[in-house]
């Protein structure tokens, strides 16, 4: 604080104006005013300096406050996130429950379901024991047929067969005995059936699926069997007579021979029965050999699939291209058709043998008679 700016000098002022004014001398007067202001001062710096504590105690509040109320906010949001958390879970719970729900309704119509079956089932074992042995064995030995069917194979059968005429010995039924003699007279057909070797069919389409690019065509050009000859000899069986006489022809002599063979090789005279194979143009040979081997996989496909009819169609057009575009008088195409044919005539036995006697005899018993 400032210090205060210093009294007037008293002046005179008449002597009507107050009567202790007018009684104290003037000397007096001035000492008092400066002791009035030395008391003054400590006064008013105290007061100033009670005003700035105050100040910065109230200031230093406020600031307590408002770090307090930021903490309050921080609160407030970390609050509200683990809100939002816990409702999300709360949610994820409620569909977590729903789906149990649906999943334990889904079981409970599985349970009613599985129930209803077991009903029946209890109501079919209230039948009688011998209609039951029947159908089951009828069951077994149709299952057992198509087991055969698709794997090619007569094992299935017999084993089924088998296990029927072991049940029906078990229940010691008089009325079943045209059954036993029925599976009885099956089995004893499935022994005696000869069935083709299946793999040995694959491998032998394989083998001819591998001689297709060896094969050659009728309209093909025949090797020199002479030439060949010289090649290998390597000229070391000529005389040496003959190599004086080859010496001593003139050069023009020499030159109309190569061209007289050089002639015979443009005109080739031969005989073919089909006129397609001659007019084979070497593109044509290459897809007719594709065509072919096309042919041969498929009735592979056939034979694996069980399809008996598309194996004999795709064999016998198999057959037919061999025989008209091939060279008949060839060794390679004559051990390829006799290859093929054995082909064929093993596919004759393919058949699987049906279990008729064995069946009827079946429907007989299921009817009561």
């Amino acid at each position: 604080m400032q210090p205060m700016p210093p009294l007037p000098p008293a002046t005179a002022e008449p002597a009507l104006s107050s009567p202790l004014a007018a009684a104290a001398p003037p000397a007096a007067a001035a000492p008092a005013l400066r002791t009035w202001r030395s008391r003054l001062l400590p006064v008013v710096a105290a007061l100033a300096l009670l005003g700035l504590l105050s100040t910065a105690l109230l200031w230093q509040r406020l600031s307590a406050i408002q770090e307090q109320v930021a903490r309050q906010v921080a609160d407030n949001a970390a609050r509200a996130v683990e809100a939002r958390a816990l409702a999300k879970q709360a949610q994820e719970q409620s569909q977590d429950t729903a789906a149990r729900l649906a999943v334990t309704e889904l079981k409970v119509g599985e349970v009613s379901l599985q129930r209803t079956q077991l009903e029946e089932l209890m109501q079919s074992l209230s039948r009688s024991r011998d209609e039951t042995l029947v159908v089951d064995i009828e069951s077994a030995l149709r299952l057992a047929q198509q087991q055969a069917q698709l794997t090619g194979s007569v094992e299935p059968l017999l084993a089924a067969l088998k296990s029927a005429e072991q049940r029906i010995q078990r229940a010691a039924q008089p009325r079943l005995a045209p059954l036993q003699r029925a599976i009885a007279k099956d089995v004893d057909r499935i022994k005696s059936t000869n069935l083709a070797d299946t793999p040995g069919l694959l491998l032998k389409l394989d083998e001819l699926v591998r001689q297709i690019d060896e094969l050659p065509l009728a309209n093909a050009l025949p090797t020199k069997p002479g030439k060949a000859l010289t090649d290998a000899k390597d000229g070391r069986a000529a005389s040496a007579g003959q190599l004086a006489a080859s010496t001593a022809l003139p050069s023009w002599f020499k030159g109309l021979e190569l061209l007289r063979e050089e002639a015979r090789a443009l005109v080739r005279v031969s005989r073919i029965d089909q006129p397609e194979a001659v007019l084979l143009t070497p593109e044509q040979s290459f897809f007719l050999r594709e065509n072919l081997k096309l042919k041969l996989l498929n009735a592979r496909l056939g034979l694996l699939a069980r399809q008996t009819d598309s194996t004999r169609a795709d064999l016998t057009a198999a057959s037919t291209a061999l025989g008209k575009y091939f060279d008949p008088q060839s060794r390679k195409t004559q051990v390829s058709a006799a290859l093929l044919e054995q082909v064929q005539a093993q596919l004759k036995n393919t058949e699987l043998p049906r279990l008729d006697a064995t069946l009827s005899a079946l429907t007989t018993a299921a009817a009561g008679r």
